[in-house]
């Protein structure tokens, strides 16, 4: 049986800070998380939780991935917007266009989010989540397909994107040019297999895929660091999480 997508991790100079921001926005529950960091459940059909583990390092650069929040009319937008600013959020311009309609917002460690404007046929029948709107080229997108057994539902001009059969968020990728990547992706996915799964099997099946293991200095831990193939981190955890 292939890994389920158990979370999105966030690297934060402060964890704690960082995920009252996302628990106040997004109004998830705030749960025990066993690696040491601090974890939201979600309260809709996204799938998976969010987690937030320390890090000195400070951010650099766009990150690799962003949310892309979806908005019922101009209106809801406009209170969208509303609330993130008044928990902490700020406007940035990474360079979008008036006429793009959709709102380009960082959370109080600077991580990127959009928050869309109503109308977007793409993202019609999910949930406020969106997407997880991600930088990587086609076979990124193939890559995670297999690895979590999840439909491609967009792929054209090498632009993908996946989506779980039991619905939540679609996860896509841009397509080149490909960003420059330095250093450790702030934002990771976190994989587990099921509870009677073998994480050993599950790590040479994800080799098979194109993945690979890689060193980032984590030390004697009991989950797995790895690379896809355009290189972005992921880890795979302990099975029946």
């Amino acid at each position: 049986m292939t890994s389920h997508l158990h979370a999105l991790t966030f690297d934060a100079n402060d964890p704690s800070r960082l995920a009252r921001f996302w628990a106040g926005f997004l109004d998830w529950e705030t749960t025990h998380d066993p690696h040491g960091g601090i974890a939201l459940l979600p309260n809709d059909d996204t799938g998976f939780r969010m987690r937030f583990l320390p890090t000195r390092e400070q951010k650099t650069g766009p990150n690799q991935t962003h949310f892309d929040l979806t908005s019922q009319s101009l209106e809801d937008q406009r209170q969208t917007v509303a609330k993130a600013l008044e928990l902490g959020a700020r406007h940035i311009d990474i360079g979008q266009l008036p006429e793009e309609g959709h709102v380009v917002l960082a959370d109080p460690e600077g991580n990127e989010f959009c928050v869309v404007a109503p109308g977007n046929n793409f993202l019609a029948d999910c949930g406020f989540i969106g997407a997880l709107a991600c930088d990587g080229s086609q076979e990124e997108g193939y890559f995670w397909s297999r690895a979590l057994d999840w439909p491609l539902v967009w792929d054209q001009d090498q632009e993908t994107a996946i989506r779980s059969p039991h619905g939540g968020p679609k996860v896509t990728w841009g397509g080149p040019p490909l960003m420059t990547k330095t250093g450790k992706n702030r934002l990771h996915f976190d994989i587990a297999p099921p509870a009677d799964g073998d994480q050993q099997a599950e790590v040479d099946r994800l080799v098979s895929l194109g993945a690979k293991r890689i060193d980032i200095g984590q030390g004697e831990v009991g989950w797995v660091v790895m690379a896809t193939p355009d290189g972005h981190e992921f880890c795979v955890l302990p099975p029946g999480l």
